[in-house]
Formats: C-alpha cells, sequence, structure tokens
C-alpha cells in the first residue's frame, strides 16, 4: 500500500523536474530561402568570373561566363543548339519512357505475386548490380552503333531504380485493405489503380526521382557512342577544336537537364502528395 510520505516524495521528485525545451524550427519566409540557396551558385560564378579577368583561368583551360554565353548566342544563332537539344530529349525522353514503364510493372509483378517474386526478383537483383557502362560494349554488338543502343542504355539504367522502388512500396501497401477490396470485388487491374499504386506512391516518387537523375547520366554515357546529333556530338566536336566554351555550355546543359528532372518530381510530389509538404515552410 502506498503511503502519503511516499506520494509526497515523488511529487517533490517530480516538480524537481525541468522539462526539457522541444526546439521547433520556425518556418522561413521564401524569399529568404530562395535568396540563401542561389548565394552559392553566385559565389561560384564571382569566383569564375574573376579568375577569368585575372588571368589566373586561361581560355584554353575554361572560358570566361561571358565568352560562355556568347558561345550560347553562336550556337542558338545557328540552330545548333535547339536541333542538339531536340535529339538528346528524344533520345533521354524515350529511354526513360521505356525504364519506367518496364520498373513499374515488373515491381508491381513481384511486389504483389509471391510466384512473380521467385521468378523475377532474382534475376533482377542480379542484373542490377552490373553496372549500365559494363554493357554497353554488349549493346553496341547487338544493335550498332545507332539510336536504338543509345535508347536501350539509358532505359536499362533506369528500369532498375524504378523497379527496386516499385516492388518495395507496392510490399509496403496494407494487406487488410487489399484483402478488403479483394472482399468487396475489386478486379486485378482496379485494385492495382486503385489501392495498390496509390499506397506506394511515396516509393514511386523516389524511384522516378532516381531514374530520371540516372536518365541524364547515361545520356552522357550513350552520346559518346559514335553520335553524329545532340549534346554529345556538340561536345565531341568542341573537344576536336578545343572550344572550351562550347564544351562549359554542355556540361551546363547537361547539368540544367538534371536539375529539371528534380524540379518536375518535386512538383510531382507537391501536387500527388500535399500532406508531405503541407506546413513544411520551404
Amino acid at each position: 500500500m502506498t503511503t502519503s510520505t511516499g506520494l509526497d516524495d515523488r511529487a517533490a521528485g517530480v516538480a524537481g523536474l525541468i522539462t526539457p525545451r522541444v526546439g521547433q524550427a520556425r518556418p522561413r519566409p521564401r524569399a529568404l530561402s530562395l535568396t540563401l540557396r542561389a548565394l552559392g551558385p553566385l559565389a561560384l560564378l564571382g569566383a569564375w568570373s574573376a579568375a577569368s579577368a585575372t588571368g589566373l583561368l586561361t581560355s584554353d583551360v575554361l572560358a570566361s561566363p561571358a565568352g560562355v554565353v556568347r558561345a550560347v548566342g553562336e550556337l542558338w544563332d545557328n540552330g545548333q543548339l535547339g536541333d542538339a537539344l531536340t535529339v538528346s530529349l528524344t533520345r533521354s525522353g524515350l529511354g526513360l519512357l521505356f525504364g519506367l514503364t518496364a520498373g513499374l510493372l515488373l515491381g508491381v509483378t513481384t511486389g504483389l505475386s509471391r510466384l512473380g517474386e521467385e521468378l523475377l526478383d532474382s534475376p533482377m537483383q542480379v542484373l542490377r548490380t552490373v553496372p549500365f557502362l559494363a554493357l554497353v560494349p554488349l549493346f553496341m554488338v547487338w544493335f550498332g552503333i545507332n539510336e536504338t543502343a543509345k535508347v536501350v542504355i539509358i532505359a536499362v539504367a533506369t528500369t532498375f531504380p524504378m523497379y527496386v522502388n516499385t516492388a518495395q512500396g507496392v510490399r509496403g501497401a496494407d494487406r487488410k485493405l487489399i484483402e478488403a477490396a479483394r472482399a468487396f470485388g475489386l478486379g486485378r487491374l482496379a485494385l492495382v489503380r486503385e489501392v495498390v499504386l496509390p499506397a506506394a506512391l511515396p516509393a514511386l516518387l523516389a524511384g522516378l526521382r532516381l531514374s530520371m537523375t540516372l536518365s541524364v547520366i547515361a545520356l552522357i554515357a550513350a552520346e559518346e557512342i559514335n553520335s553524329t546529333a545532340g549534346i554529345g556530338y556538340l561536345m565531341t566536336q568542341a573537344q576536336n577544336y578545343a572550344r572550351t566554351d562550347i564544351l562549359a555550355v554542355c556540361i551546363l546543359i547537361y547539368g540544367l537537364l538534371g536539375l529539371l528532372a528534380d524540379l518536375l518530381v518535386r512538383l510531382l510530389e507537391r501536387v500527388l502528395m500535399p500532406w508531405r509538404t503541407a506546413g513544411v515552410g520551404r
């Protein structure tokens, strides 16, 4: 039996405790956040300009920012930049489309079916460990040095991130919800469309982000294979003529493509999963 003295002692001990302060980050104004994010690239651009202006960075090593801007105007005026962008975006888009479709279908199959997992998951995991760059010579033998080989390289590179994330997302879907949907007579395709894929949406978007990033990397590798058009072709020509300004333009374009891909996925996250960004002040 607890005595009144014991209760008083415990109350005194509790009263002596200090309630820890839980730190809560205050939402930062969007304008301030954007300004802070821009400081790093602006500082880098300033250092680049200063090094070029003082002669520390000569044009044969890397052209100045002003020279790069002039190269953009030159390539745009003669139509080379527009044509190269069209070709590269078509390659990347086709490869990404095939890769995402294959990864999504295989991931849903292995995540939803035990037989599918037993038959497909092991070979997919083995193939996933093979760097896609190691497959380039084989694809060149199979498809030749044409557009098909380039698109296949991008498709292979983007399949596995989508497959792994889709399979994990589908396996993590609420089984009770799936059984309930089946009990109400939902067909297999409707079950996947209405229940499984929405439940796996965060994993799907994570896979999409990785696949889009890899599509840019694979595009660079693919365009090194005897390209006659595209950004890679521009880079090869610039290398032959030691045009560091055009080389810088092409590198910046690859970087911008990767950045745009990431921004697109962030936008999709805000649209498809508004509850994840609600109340976040950034």
